[in-house]
């Protein structure tokens, strides 16, 4: 299914050549997922692998929800920012059958040394993002349960009682906050990176420009993501097979329909 994205309508300047931003139409992040299917069905054993380890992250993020609830948040937001890099792998694959060739785990798994970098100072930024992220989610805790956390048999009723109502919604102000500026600052800065070998600013910059352009579009894309995690969690993480490697190679599409170089404004 070919993209038919409409004519750019932003710039961002870039070493290896000017980035152009398109205007996306509703249809196409459902047009992504197709495409990302599509890869994973080629490529099942790469798939596999990758989904293993979304799987294996979910499982952890569990047993830190039964051992101290109060770091699921910090957990929760370092598996946010760890699985773009887990996906990059992903990118590779879409990349490659995108251009005909037979992706390899092998090459997917060092697909970020050429951009090292790059990669590098992004992974910094994000980490500075999930500390404050965790740490503020700390502080909500502390103050909203300054006599001691619930324990996990009662959390949920503890939770939902009314007195406990300013403090969901707190918690889910902050998380809010800090999932929008993670999703915005990353959602196509890594395969960016991976295809046009641009700097980790140059890359934030055209992946927030996207989201600026497209803010319906990118905001029913994110929640595309945020329901299909979660639903891929309630059975112990196990969706995450599928799940995992299907949105990695559906967000290849995603940049792939959204940003293109300066000189291809013609073709």
């Amino acid at each position: 299914m070919p993209h038919s994205p409409l004519p750019p309508v932003a710039e961002v300047k870039a070493e290896s050549g000017n980035l152009q931003i398109r205007f996306l139409r509703w249809g196409e992040p459902w047009q992504w997922l197709v495409l990302g299917l599509r890869d994973v069905r080629r490529a099942p054993g790469i798939a596999l692998f990758y989904g293993l380890c979304f799987s294996g992250m979910a499982m952890v993020m569990g047993w830190v929800f039964r051992a101290s609830p109060e770091y699921v948040m910090s957990i929760a937001s370092g598996c946010l920012l760890l699985g773009p890099f887990l996906a990059m792998g992903l990118y590779d694959v879409s990349k490659r059958l995108e251009q005909d060739q037979r992706p390899q785990l092998s090459e997917s798994l060092t697909c970020w040394d050429k951009n090292l970098g790059s990669m590098g100072m992004l992974v910094m930024v994000l980490m500075v993002l999930e500390m404050l992220w965790g740490r503020a989610a700390m502080v909500v805790f502390a103050i909203s349960f300054d006599t001691g956390m619930p324990s996990t048999a009662n959390m949920l009723q503890t939770l939902l009682r009314p007195e406990n109502w300013e403090f969901l919604l707190i918690y889910t102000a902050v998380g809010g906050v800090f999932a929008a500026l993670v999703f915005a600052s990353t959602v196509v800065a890594l395969p960016t990176i991976l295809d046009r070998d641009t700097d980790a600013l140059t890359a934030c910059i055209t992946s927030m420009r996207v989201v600026g352009v497209n803010p319906g579009v990118m905001l029913l894309w994110g929640l595309i993501i945020t329901v299909l995690v979660a639903a891929s969690l309630l059975i112990y993480g196990v969706g995450l097979l599928l799940v995992g490697p299907l949105l990695g190679c559906a967000s290849w599409h995603a940049y792939r329909a959204s940003v293109v170089k300066a000189e291809a404004r013609d073709a």
